[in-house]
């Protein structure tokens, strides 16, 4: 592959989308529950009927920051200079990262609601089709990678759907974007998606 004319060096993003992530995968536990919630000392029920919604949304949104986290680090690593379209491509990534927290913040409290499940699984989708978009930028001669990369969009779209019919369901169908990373060594050669 050509080097792109006046190339940017894609450690320095790296360095930035750390930040990037960090932040909003702490920024997902803003929304829980503070002091002063409960009026009287809480039962089991309470904590329950207060968190399980919150805690169930952090960890899918942490699980799914996480591997794109992991799967933005690992393009990085096979991409070490990228030209300008590239870099803003990756900055527009990273900003639907940053949004991540506001719409898990709704979804947590609302998940029940189908507006906000379809707005989240939206999200999902844009983050999923970013990451898409540059795994093929960076490899498209390699279809293992780009099948891995192409799975979440496969399930959030549809997901997206369920969302719409059965809000109280859909947080089940999504957690299949995990797969990816069986996606990934399932199509590769033999020997070849053990080292990735």
């Amino acid at each position: 592959m050509s080097s792109p004319p006046d190339p940017f060096e894609m450690r320095r993003l790296e360095s930035l989308s750390n930040t990037i992530f960090g932040v909003a995968m702490t920024l997902l536990a803003y929304d829980l529950p503070k002091t002063g919630t409960f009026a009287s000392l809480p039962d089991w029920a309470d904590l329950y009927r207060l968190y399980a919604g919150k805690l169930s949304a952090l960890a899918l949104s942490f699980i799914i920051a996480g591997l794109f986290w992991f799967s933005h680090h690992r393009r990085l690593a096979r991409q070490p200079e990228a030209g300008r379209g590239i870099v803003i491509l990756n900055l527009l990534f990273l900003l639907s990262i940053i949004l991540l927290p506001v719409t898990n913040g709704l979804y947590g409290n609302y998940r029940l609601s189908s507006a906000v499940a379809v707005l989240y699984g939206i999200h999902l989708t844009l983050i999923a089709g970013l990451n898409a978009l540059l795994w093929w930028f960076a490899r498209r001669d390699n279809w293992p990678e780009i099948a891995g990369a192409i799975f979440p969009v496969l399930v959030f779209v549809p997901g997206t759907a369920v969302a719409a019919v059965y809000p109280q369901y859909v947080q089940y169908f999504w957690c299949l974007a995990f797969l990816a990373v069986l996606v990934r060594r399932f199509v590769a050669p033999r020997g070849e998606g053990e080292t990735t």
